[in-house]
């Protein structure tokens, strides 16, 4: 399985019914593939749609009906579409229980980074500074390097999107969480040890005394109190 299907099909195991899901470009749409059967969720794009399906399959295609990054999308029965005054309000209005988005950085304090690198060129801001202020949990879904450096780090150095920390964050290797405003080892994904996912994380890492299976590196900082995963942080 590659790193992006691990990334969204964790993820949507945060999905509940009835909720209200918006999910960022990139790895964040695979998620709408992998919603746990038994489940309704209802998918917002901000360019203005609810009801946002998996991904077409090929020559299913529609030209007109994109996601908020302009790639194809299926709309489900009962879809309905809207203007982005209508759209913007649901966000910045806080019905949203959930959004997905991508990062290029998220700091230890949870702090994200994610729209975009000064001296290239920007194709558009998009709502991630609304999503991250407006949604009652925010998920970024990215993978733990990029070109080997860490991409969970003390710092970002990239200009923030936002003040509000984020909820969680999923990588191919980890889940990781930021309660007390600390970043803590959450689970590993299978076959990751915890010190593959130290070596790849810049910040320092608590270790959640629910880790499921591997074993704590003997320098890691100590446990701290924590939720059960999948309900608010």
């Amino acid at each position: 399985m590659d790193a992006q299907t691990l990334i969204a099909r964790r993820i949507a195991q945060e999905l509940r019914d009835g909720m209200l899901v918006n999910l960022g470009i990139g790895i964040p749409t695979l998620v709408a593939n992998f919603v746990p059967k038994g489940i309704h969720v209802y998918f917002q794009s901000e360019n203005g749609l609810i009801g946002t399906g998996p991904v077409p399959e090929p020559g299913m295609v529609l030209p007109w009906l994109t996601d908020a990054g302009g790639k194809p999308v299926t709309a489900l029965p009962g879809a309905s579409a809207f203007d982005s005054a209508m759209s913007f309000g649901l966000i910045r209005g806080g019905h949203l229980d959930i959004t997905v988005l991508g990062g290029l950085q998220v700091d230890r304090r949870g702090l994200l980074a994610n729209w975009m690198v000064p001296g290239k060129m920007v194709p558009g801001m998009g709502g991630a500074m609304d999503l991250v202020a407006g949604a009652k949990r925010v998920i970024v879904a990215m993978q733990h390097t990029a070109k080997g450096r860490p991409k969970i780090v003390r710092e970002c150095s990239l200009p923030l999107t936002s003040s509000r920390p984020v909820d969680l964050v999923v990588t191919e290797l980890a889940v990781i969480g930021f309660p007390e405003g600390r970043a803590t080892l959450l689970e590993t994904q299978d076959g990751v040890t915890v010190d593959e996912v130290v070596a790849a994380t810049e910040a320092d890492l608590a270790i959640s005394p629910e880790l499921k299976s591997p074993i704590p590196p003997a320098d890691a900082p100590g446990p701290v109190s924590l939720p059960p995963v999948g309900e608010a942080i």
